[in-house]
Formats: C-alpha cells, structure tokens, sequence
C-alpha cells in the first residue's frame, strides 16, 4: 500500500511523477510533487515538538541539513552543510545535547569537533548515508595496501570527502592526508599535492564524481589522469602501471541522490525551458558537470539564487527538498526554480530522520534518557580530528 495521496490528484504545472506513475511529458519537470507523504498520524507530534524544545531551553541544540524535509528544519536551531553545522555545534558548548538531524558520518563529525561534555543524538540510527558506506575502513586499508605493493603509497596523500565516516577521515589523518568539502576540494587537492612532492598522487575518498570534476576542471589534469579504484575487484581492477601512471586515483563511490542527473537531463531541460541556468553541484556525473551553466556546493547554490534576478530561470541538480524549499522562497521575486530530474529524487536516508523520530529523541531527553548517543572512539577521534585541523589550516 502506498503512502501517496490518491491517483485522482491532478499535477501542476510543475508537478513531478511518481515512479511507477503513468507518463505526462507536459508535468515532468518541477518541484511540487503529487505524491508527497501524508502528514504524521500523531496530529499532536508538532505540539509536543514544540513543548520538548521549550522544556530542555538551552540545553539541546538541534542541526537540520538542508536536505531534511520541512518537517524536521521548522525546529531546527541552525541549517547548513554537514560541515557547517559540526563547527555550530562545537561554538555552542553550552549546549548538553546536540540533536542532529542529518546522517550517521555528520553526527560523528559533530561528536569529533564538540567537547566531552556535549552528547550528540542522530534521531533514527538507520539513517546513513550510501556515499560513505561505500568505503568501509577494511576496502581503504587493502586498498593502501595494493599502492604499496606497487611502490606508490609513499608518494600518494589520501584527500577524504567530508561525507565518510569517521574511520576513514581516521585513516587519511593517520596517513598525513587531508579532509575537503565541496567548497574547498581544489584547495584541498592543490595542498596534498605539495606534500605529496613532484610525482605525487593523491587517493580521492569516497566519492569518485568529486575528486574528477576537482581535478580535470580546476587542476587541468586530463581524464587520462584519473583511475577508478573498484575496492569490490582484485587490486581495485587496476594494474601496478596503471597505479604508477595516475595522477588521482579515485575511490568507486557516488551519491545516490547526484549520480541519478544524467546528460539527457541537462538536454531536455534547455528544451523546455528557454533561457533556463543549469546549476548542479559537483558531486554529479562529469558529463553533466561539464554540460552544465554553473557548478558548485549546497551553499554556493543558495547564495547563486538568492543574488539571481527576478525573472531568471533556473534547473537545480541536487537533493528536491532542497530545491523545493529554494522555489517556494523565491517564487514572489519571479525566480522559476526547477528539479533538474524528472522523477522525484529525495534523500532516502536523509528523510529517515522524521517528526516521529524527533519528537521521540527531545522528549526521551526531557524525560533524563539520552537515546541513538554517536560516540567516536577516543583513537578515531585523534586522527580524525588531525585531518580535519589540516582542512581548517588550509590557505
């Protein structure tokens, strides 16, 4: 049984399909979705929302990541990237309980950066994320392994995404690397190539589609200079030579939600729409990347949209409660705002962390039970911290 409203809705204008939906080449394209989820059975849940916060005052400080649906981020204290928000909860150290509404690898980075007094809370424990699960701590140590093995590892410095868990950015700081973000990856990657010297390389972690657009479009390499290792194929499914050759040795990981744009999308969206900017974020497909208008982090697109003029047009590559959320604020200015895809394309791990489950956790806190604590090993911690300092450090 589906949690959609009935088949009899009628579309808008803008409206997106549901997957398994009949098809309407006029109503795919947009961000008002026909098949949003019903509201939560408690019709008490945003009251007792409210009433938890009010009881616990200063004493919890809830994160909301921009991709959380507009249930979660009407009580959240704060909203921004992963990053952003374990530095706001490390400058709150009033705060006994950081509430994070976000995934697994961002509340641990949150529980790295904040003091031990602090105790950081992830709503629902499922919600994860694929990116980071792609790269396990045993796949990178075999991995470091196989460079060795083909005398690269003492010329190559491991570069991490922020969205890895803490095993990993443990890793690359026990490895003299470095952590990035989408904004900072070119600074990043200019950084670890300095370290690692005239022959250098660099291990790009977890998500391959970041470390490429990174490397060919803002370091002038070459696709040439780019190997995928595939951690689920013997030596990664790269030869010794291939290894010596590589500049960037990039980890077979994806975003779910990015990898989904296509270079078909970018084509038919200036189709239907003249004039439209295609704006995408860097964790997408190269192809798209390069087809498209702009490219940039979850905050270089807010800000692009909140300076761009009335009446612009606009095809957002990137998570749709976002993008909806950015199409509501700026629909009175005349700004058109649309999903780059065709077909409703949400976070789903992201959107485990719910009303219920929010609810759940703020009022297990006001009751003197703290639930889902994410707790980083002191070791882990060390060098995860390490490598993150290195990113703080970064000119």
């Amino acid at each position: 049984m589906t949690s959609a409203q009935p088949l009899d809705v009628k579309p808008t204008p803008l409206a997106l399909l549901l997957l398994g939906r009949e098809s309407d080449p006029a109503s795919e394209r947009g961000v008002d979705c026909p098949g949003d989820l019903p509201a939560p059975s408690d019709p008490d849940l945003v009251e007792r929302a409210h009433a938890a916060k009010a009881s616990l005052g200063d004493r919890v400080f809830v994160l909301g990541h921009h991709y959380q649906r507009d249930e979660v981020i009407q009580f959240a204290d704060v909203t921004g990237d992963s990053f952003k928000l374990a530095r706001d909860a490390a400058a709150r150290p009033e705060a006994e309980f950081i509430v994070f509404c976000g995934v697994h690898f961002m509340a641990e980075s949150a529980d790295i950066l904040t003091s031990d007094a602090q105790r950081v809370i992830l709503p629902d424990l499922a919600a994860g994320c694929s990116m980071a699960d792609m790269a396990s701590a045993e796949q990178v140590a075999e991995a470091w392994d196989v460079l060795t093995e083909a005398g690269v590892a003492d010329v190559t410095v491991p570069v991490s995404y922020m969205n890895s868990s803490a095993d990993i950015k443990a890793f690359t700081g026990r490895n003299g690397g470095v952590i990035c973000t989408s904004s900072n990856a070119k600074r990043a990657l200019d950084w670890a190539y300095e370290q690692a010297g005239q022959d250098g390389k660099v291990l790009f972690l977890p998500d391959q589609h970041l470390g490429r657009n990174t490397a060919v479009r803002e370091l002038g390499f070459s696709l040439d200079d780019c190997v995928v290792y595939n951690p689920h194929r013997p030596n990664g499914g790269l030869t010794a030579d291939q290894l010596r050759r590589a500049r960037i040795i990039l980890w077979r990981g994806h975003c779910s939600v990015h990898g989904r744009f296509t270079l078909d999308s970018v084509r038919e969206v200036r189709e239907r729409i003249p004039g439209v900017n295609v704006l995408v974020h860097p964790e997408c497909q190269y192809e798209v990347v390069d087809a498209a208008d702009q490219v940039g982090s979850t905050e270089h697109i807010i800000a692009t949209l909140d300076a761009a003029p009335a009446g612009s047009r606009w095809a957002i590559g990137t998570e749709l409660n976002l993008v909806r959320r950015l199409a509501n604020r700026y629909a009175d200015q005349g700004k058109e705002i649309v999903f780059l895809d065709r077909t409703v394309c949400f976070c789903s791990t992201m959107n485990r962390i719910d009303l219920p489950h929010l609810v759940w956790s703020l009022e297990s806190l006001v009751a003197g039970k703290v639930v889902n604590r994410i707790e980083v090993d002191r070791e882990t911690e060390h060098y995860a911290k390490l490598a993150l300092e290195r990113m703080l450090a970064l000119p």
